[in-house]
């Protein structure tokens, strides 16, 4: 249909503007319901909407005699920090937990480091994602099931970072802070927040989760996302925490090694240089978005080398409805924890909207540092660089069609995808500087004039 050109004057020409308008226009007049309800809603039961990877449809090609037709590389917001930003992706084996469906029978993990560089403008700049994953990627976004987009549409894969590639680490102690995406989400999604975090001086460590997310390994291996069952089966969420859980704990322990001189990469690529001597391993926080949240959090539960956490928009419990309430919702945490929703989730009173018991059960029970905020007019899907890339897509498409503003306000809500960014970035900085490295955070005392979006919920 995208190919077609009209033969009479009664006829339609099919452009990727025209197929998206009305696509668009139809799901939100109908509410998003349908196939696109599952990326613009989150799911009573689904902890984080997570995307259900789709294979690329071998009749799906792109439509290449529509003039509106073109990939569209993304401008990643430039980091506030002053340090240059380096970045490598390791591929470790967790020899201890068998997984038949590798090639090692172990379960094996891609990793990236993110960090402060030492000043190098020599190196390329990281490609956003690997070019089969963007590809996976792009599959979950595009097509009739979901935003009415060619294949195509998104592309990660020429898209660049502010990182460069493999150049040495800054020759300084850096605290150490691991992140866990969302359910099936790429580690690749919060690369703002992650930039952000080390171009301020922490070494950031983003982890895929194998089975449930696409991962690329080295020379070109690729394991496809799963697709996520419908509802998603709360037995199969607590067994993805624990999973994720024991990936964390994994990764810590190979930073270790690191720090111990040993090179950990499983097939001995060379690791950046002075990275042992600036992992700072008595300075160690963890954060995610979505089920990341609950990793976060269940894996300080579980392991007191994780000084500190933060929780993007994730429930505690593994149906957000019924429960049951996760171990680390009932039992609290010693150690700092910030709880981080948006507007339309995790409230923590019963009395509003979107009630979440493990939040408000979780808050009761923590006996650490606490703190718990909302961020204005967003949904959960600003929690990732997707309130960024749909803004810059959906203009690149539409230019400055009014049709934009009700799209963005149904995918990741009405709140400006720069305040947005900006706000993540400075209260992740602040609550990170404040727990590990005991710097004084006046952002945290209350609620400040500079991001009214911001609110203290209790």
């Amino acid at each position: 249909m995208a190919n077609s050109r009209p033969t009479s004057p009664g006829s339609h020409v099919f452009t990727r503007r025209g197929l998206l308008r009305v696509g668009l226009t139809t799901g939100l007049a109908a509410g998003i319901t349908g196939p696109l309800a599952s990326f613009a809603q989150a799911s009573p039961i689904e902890p984080d909407a997570g995307l259900a990877p789709r294979r690329l449809d071998p009749g799906h090609v792109r439509p290449q005699g529509d003039p509106d037709f073109h990939p569209v590389r993304f401008r990643l917001p430039a980091p506030i920090g002053r340090k240059a930003l380096g970045t490598t992706a390791i591929h470790l084996v967790d020899r201890s937990r068998p997984d038949p469906s590798m090639p090692s029978g172990q379960r094996e993990l891609m990793v990236s480091l993110w960090y402060p560089a030492g000043i190098s403008d020599q190196a390329p700049l990281a490609k956003y994602m690997p070019p089969k994953t963007a590809v996976e990627v792009d599959a979950a976004w595009t097509g009739e099931y979901g935003l009415a987009l060619p294949s195509g549409s998104f592309d990660f894969a020429n898209t660049e970072t502010h990182a460069r590639v493999g150049v040495p680490v800054q020759r300084l102690r850096h605290p150490v802070v691991l992140f866990s995406p969302g359910y099936q989400y790429s580690r690749f999604v919060n690369t703002a927040q992650v930039e952000d975090l080390a171009s301020r001086g922490y070494v950031v460590v983003t982890i895929d989760h194998p089975h449930e997310t696409p991962v690329e390994f080295p020379g070109g291996r690729f394991l496809p996302g799963a697709p996520a069952p419908e509802p998603v089966d709360p037995a199969a969420i607590r067994k993805a925490v624990e999973t994720r859980t024991a990936d964390a704990r994994f990764v810590l322990d190979q930073l270790e090694r690191i720090g111990g001189g040993q090179n950990v990469a499983a097939d001995g690529k060379d690791l950046p240089g002075g990275l042992a001597e600036a992992l700072d391993l008595r300075k160690v926080g963890i954060f995610g978005f979505g089920l990341g949240g609950y990793t976060a959090a269940n894996t300080m539960l579980e392991d007191e080398r994780f000084l500190a956490g933060v929780d993007l928009d994730g429930t505690l419990q593994d149906d957000r409805l019924q429960g049951p309430l996760g171990e680390v919702a009932e039992r609290g945490l010693d150690r700092p924890f910030l709880l981080f929703g948006s507007a339309e989730t995790q409230r923590t009173d019963p009395g509003k909207d979107h009630y979440d018991n493990s939040w408000a059960t979780f808050w009761e029970a923590q006996r650490g540092g606490k703190l718990n905020l909302t961020l204005l007019s967003t949904k959960q899907k600003a929690f990732t660089d997707y309130q960024f890339v749909f803004s810059q897509l959906f203009h690149d498409i539409y230019g400055e069609d009014p049709i934009i503003t009700s799209v963005m306000k149904a995918l990741v809500g009405s709140a400006k995808p720069a305040r947005s960014v900006l706000a993540q970035r400075e209260y992740l900085t602040a609550f990170f500087d404040r727990t590990l490295r005991r710097r004084p955070a006046l952002l945290l005392r209350g609620e400040s004039p500079k991001f009214p979006e911001v609110r203290f919920a209790r």
